[in-house]
C-alpha cells in the first residue's frame, strides 16, 4: 500500500493539464528545472508529479497513457476538464488505479454499510489494515485522511480560508460527494465533525461513464450480476456511492442507448453481437 507523495496538497483543477503539457515537452518531475517550468514551488511540483500518477494518467516511468492523451492531448476530448463526466471518469480511476491507497481503502472497505463516519473511526480503520504489513504511521494516515475529505467535501461547508480555497480549486468540486457536520460528542464535551456520503443517485454522473467503468473493471467478462454491480470492488454501486434503484436507472440508461447491452433477470449481458 502507498500512503502521503501529496505534500498534503489536494489536486487542483489545473494541475492535471499542467502535469500533462509539462511531461509531453520530455520533462520529468524530478529535473531540477521542474520548478521554473512548472511555475510552482518544489513541494507542489511533487504533488502534481503524485497525482498524476494516482489518477493514472501517466506510470512510474513518467510515461503518459492512452486515456491521458484522450483528455488533455491536443485533440483532446476535455484538456480543461469542463464535462462532469470527466471528473466522475477521473474519480473513478483514482479508485481504481490504487496508487493512492487510501482511496481505494474507503470507497471499497470502510464506507460498505457506512452512510456517516467520523475521521477517528476511518483512522482506526486504515491502521487495523496497514500495521499487518508494518506500515502504519500515524502522522502520515492523518494526513490522508484529511486531504481525502478535504478532496470531496461540499462547497457549503467551508469554514477557514485553506478549506475554501480547496474546495472551489479542487478537482472534484462540482461532485459535492461529501457533507461535513458537527454533532455533539456524547460522553465528552464539545463537538465532532461527522462526514456523510449518502447512497443515492448521481444525476450528474453519465451513463456512459458507468459502462466504462464497468467494462474497465471486468473486461472480458460478457455476463455480470447485479449483485456485482453493486457491491463488488472497483463495481459502479460502490465508486459512486448509488443505492438499488440509482443503479437500476443507470443500467436502463445505458441499454436503451447500446443494443450489445442487455440487463435480464438481474444479470448485465455486454458485448452481445
Amino acid at each position: 500500500m502507498r500512503f502521503s507523495g501529496h505534500e498534503t496538497f489536494i489536486c487542483k483543477q489545473f494541475w492535471l493539464k499542467k502535469g500533462y503539457d509539462f511531461l509531453v515537452a520530455g520533462n520529468k518531475f524530478g529535473n531540477e528545472n521542474a520548478v521554473v517550468e512548472l511555475g510552482v514551488g518544489k513541494n507542489m511540483v511533487s504533488a502534481i508529479g503524485y497525482w498524476m500518477k494516482a489518477f493514472g494518467l501517466c506510470n512510474d516511468k513518467w510515461e503518459l497513457s492512452r486515456l491521458a492523451h484522450y483528455i488533455f492531448g491536443t485533440e483532446g476530448k476535455d484538456f480543461y476538464l469542463e464535462d462532469i463526466g470527466t471528473i466522475w471518469l477521473l474519480h473513478y480511476l483514482l479508485i481504481k488505479e490504487n496508487y493512492a491507497s487510501i482511496y481505494s481503502l474507503f470507497f471499497n472497505k470502510f464506507r460498505r454499510g457506512r452512510v456517516e463516519f467520523t475521521s477517528e473511526r476511518l483512522h482506526k480503520f486504515v491502521e487495523s489494515i496497514v500495521k499487518e504489513d508494518n506500515s502504519y504511521n500515524v502522522n502520515t494516515i492523518t494526513t490522508d485522511i484529511m486531504v481525502l475529505q478535504r478532496m470531496y467535501q461540499k462547497t457549503d461547508n467551508a469554514e477557514n480560508r485553506i478549506e475554501l480555497e480547496d474546495m472551489y480549486s479542487g478537482i472534484f468540486n462540482d461532485l459535492q460527494l461529501m457533507s461535513k457536520l458537527q454533532v455533539e460528542n456524547y460522553g465528552e464535551k464539545g463537538f465532532v465533525d461527522l462526514f456523510r456520503i449518502s447512497n443515492e443517485d448521481k444525476y450528474s454522473l453519465p451513463a456512459e461513464i458507468v459502462l466504462f467503468s464497468i467494462l474497465d473493471n471486468y473486461p472480458n467478462m460478457e455476463t455480470i450480476s447485479f449483485k456485482e454491480l453493486e457491491v463488488g470492488d472497483n463495481s459502479p454501486g460502490i465508486v459512486f456511492a448509488l443505492n438499488k434503484d440509482a443503479l437500476y436507472s443507470k443500467i436502463e440508461q445505458i441499454t436503451a442507448k447500446y443494443k450489445n447491452v442487455l440487463f435480464s433477470s438481474n444479470v448485465l449481458f455486454v458485448g452481445l453481437s
